[in-house]
C-alpha cells in the first residue's frame, strides 16, 4: 500500500512539475490527469480557503467523523489546487480534512486542480448546497452568491445547481423576507412550505401578520396557503343596486320567518338566481310547513 502511495505521489509531481516547466502539448488532457487522479497529499502542505462559504462546523459531528477516521482512514478525497511549492488550498472537503487533522492522520487523499479564484469558488459553492444538513436560507444566499460573484444567469444557476429554475426562484425569495420570518426559517419554526407561500405575499406588513397567525394557530402549510389565498383576493365594493337587493331579500326571508314561525334563509347570486332554504325540527313541523305552505 505504501508503494502504491509512493507512485502516486511521484506521478503528480510529474505533472505538476510539466507545469512549472511549461512542457505540456495538452493542457486539456493534462486537467483531465489532475482532476480524475487521486494524490496523498501531507496534511500540513494543505491550507483552508478564505472563501470557504461554510464557516461553522459542529464540533460534535467532526469529533464523531475523526474517531471514525481513526479506524478506516479518509476514504472520500478531498479537492485541493496547487499554491506553490508543495502548498495546496482546499476547494471542497473542509469539514473531512478538519476531521483527519483531529485524527492525526500525516497525508489525505486529494484530487489536484487548476481553477482560477472564480472557478475555485463557484465548485465551493456548488458544493456546499449539495450537502443535506442546510437550512433553506442558507442554500438562497448561496444561490445569491453564485448569482453575485460568479456572474450567473438564473438559467445558468439551475444548470450548474441541477435544479429547476423555478425552484432556484423560490429559494431566492426567501432572501427578500423579513428578518423576524428568516430566523423562524432557520429555527425551523417555520417550513420552506410556509415560507415560500409567505413570500408571495408583497406587503410586509401583512406578511408579519399572516406569519403570526400560521405560527400561532400551529397551520399545515395547506392551511397556510388558503389562508394567504383569502387575504391575496380583492376586497369587492358592494354597489348601490346589490345593497338594494340583499335589503329586500333581508326584508323578505324575515316576514317568511315570521310567518311560517321557523328560520328561512333565501341566498341569490349576482346574476339573479338563488334558492330558499326552510328549517324544520322534525316530522310533525315539518307537516305543519307542508299545510301553510298548501294554504
Amino acid at each position: 500500500m505504501n508503494n502504491k502511495k509512493k507512485e502516486l505521489g511521484k506521478g503528480i509531481r510529474a505533472l505538476l512539475a510539466n507545469i512549472e516547466t511549461q512542457e505540456v502539448e495538452n493542457p486539456v488532457e493534462l486537467v483531465k490527469d489532475l482532476t480524475h487522479t487521486i494524490a496523498f497529499l501531507p496534511i500540513d502542505s494543505i491550507e483552508t480557503n478564505p472563501n470557504q462559504p461554510r464557516k461553522e462546523f459542529d464540533p460534535v459531528s467532526l469529533s464523531e467523523l475523526s474517531e471514525s477516521l481513526k479506524v478506516h482512514g479518509l476514504i472520500q478525497p478531498v479537492t485541493v489546487r496547487r499554491m506553490g511549492a508543495d502548498k495546496f488550498q482546499i476547494i471542497s472537503g473542509e469539514r473531512r480534512y478538519r476531521a483527519s487533522k483531529l485524527a492525526g492522520l500525516k497525508e489525505i487523499p486529494a484530487y489536484i486542480r487548476i481553477a482560477d479564484d472564480q472557478e475555485i469558488l463557484e465548485m465551493a459553492l456548488v458544493e456546499n448546497i449539495q450537502r443535506k444538513d442546510l437550512n433553506p436560507l442558507e442554500v438562497a444566499f448561496t444561490y445569491q452568491r453564485l448569482l453575485d460573484e460568479c456572474n450567473l444567469t438564473h438559467e445558468a444557476l439551475a444548470v450548474r445547481v441541477a435544479k429547476d429554475r423555478s425552484t432556484v426562484t423560490n429559494f431566492l425569495r426567501l432572501i427578500k423576507l423579513p428578518p423576524e420570518i428568516q430566523t423562524a426559517l432557520k429555527s425551523q419554526e417555520l417550513s420552506m412550505g410556509h415560507a415560500r407561500a409567505l413570500a408571495g405575499v408583497e406587503d410586509p406588513l401583512k406578511m408579519i401578520f399572516l406569519f403570526h397567525q400560521i405560527r400561532d394557530k400551529g397551520m399545515s402549510v395547506r392551511e397556510s396557503e388558503n389562508l394567504i389565498r383569502t387575504y391575496q383576493l380583492p376586497k369587492e365594493k358592494p354597489t348601490r343596486a346589490r345593497t338594494e337587493v340583499d335589503y329586500d331579500l333581508r326584508r323578505v326571508q324575515n316576514e317568511l320567518s315570521k310567518s311560517m314561525e321557523t328560520r328561512v334563509e333565501i341566498k341569490q347570486s349576482a346574476q339573479g338566481k338563488g334558492h330558499i332554504t326552510i328549517h324544520f325540527s322534525d316530522t310533525n313541523d315539518l307537516n305543519r310547513i307542508l299545510d301553510l305552505l298548501e294554504k
